[in-house]
């Protein structure tokens, strides 16, 4: 069957489900924090928080909400990267899966600056939390485009400084790609399935400006970055 990335699959990934547990979810998200690191991800987040870290000279402690925190590889390369630059992180992990929170914080008991939450995103729980740079990295395509839309404007009322997104390219190269990804990283069956649903989830760049416009983000920025990301910088200052 031919593959068609016109417009966003509403098919759904297996990690959707916020009851799943066991040793393939571990499996399944230590790997897509592995890819995710070496393909440049963890850089591209953080490139796009010291941009907006230029405009917060004025506090003294920068709380950082990780959306969709997975095992929280992110935050704990944050943690390292405030240790060595003086900077001093409050990062708080976000996730609805009980489970992966679990793991997230025994992986990251040595860093104190960190905490979890478990909390779906569109509980009232998540409404109340405050934070001055939130970020998505490989969360948005998750969710259908309404959501996505109360998803940032949430976040957007919430952060006092700025949004950082990172997410996939959806196009025919990139899938085929990935399918070779799954090959040499020898991916389990959740992790090819998902990743692959992920890509056919992901956005064109067409897709993320209507967002911006529609909610009226006057200031942002969206450029392509390797390994097939988008980077979308919205800043409030």
């Amino acid at each position: 069957m031919a593959l068609n990335t016109k417009h966003r699959t509403e098919e759904t990934e297996i990690m959707d489900d916020f009851l799943l547990e066991g040793e393939e979810l571990i499996v399944a998200l230590d790997k897509i924090a592995t890819i995710n690191r070496l393909l440049g991800g963890n850089k591209l987040t953080l490139h796009g928080i010291k941009l907006l870290l230029k405009k917060t000279e004025n506090l003294k402690t920068i709380t950082i909400a990780d959306v969709g925190c997975g095992n929280g590889d992110m935050l704990r390369m944050l943690a390292e990267y405030g240790k060595k630059q003086n900077i001093n992180f409050k990062l708080i992990g976000i996730d609805a899966n009980a489970f992966t929170v679990n793991y997230a914080q025994e992986l990251s008991k040595e860093f104190k600056n960190i905490e979890y939450l478990c909390l779906d995103i569109f509980s009232k729980e998540f409404r109340d939390v405050k934070y001055d740079i939130a970020l998505c990295t490989l969360t948005l395509h998750h969710f259908s485009n309404q959501e996505i839309e109360n998803i940032l404007d949430l976040l957007h009322q919430n952060a006092s400084v700025g949004i950082v997104v990172n997410d996939l390219h959806r196009s025919k190269l990139a899938y085929r790609l990935f399918e070779g990804v799954c090959y040499v990283f020898n991916l389990n069956a959740m992790s090819k399935n998902d990743g692959l649903v992920s890509i056919l989830r992901g956005f064109k760049k067409n897709e993320l400006v209507h967002f911006s416009k529609k909610l009226k983000l006057n200031n942002y920025s969206i450029n392509w970055k390797w390994a097939f990301r988008y980077q979308w910088i919205i800043s409030k200052i």
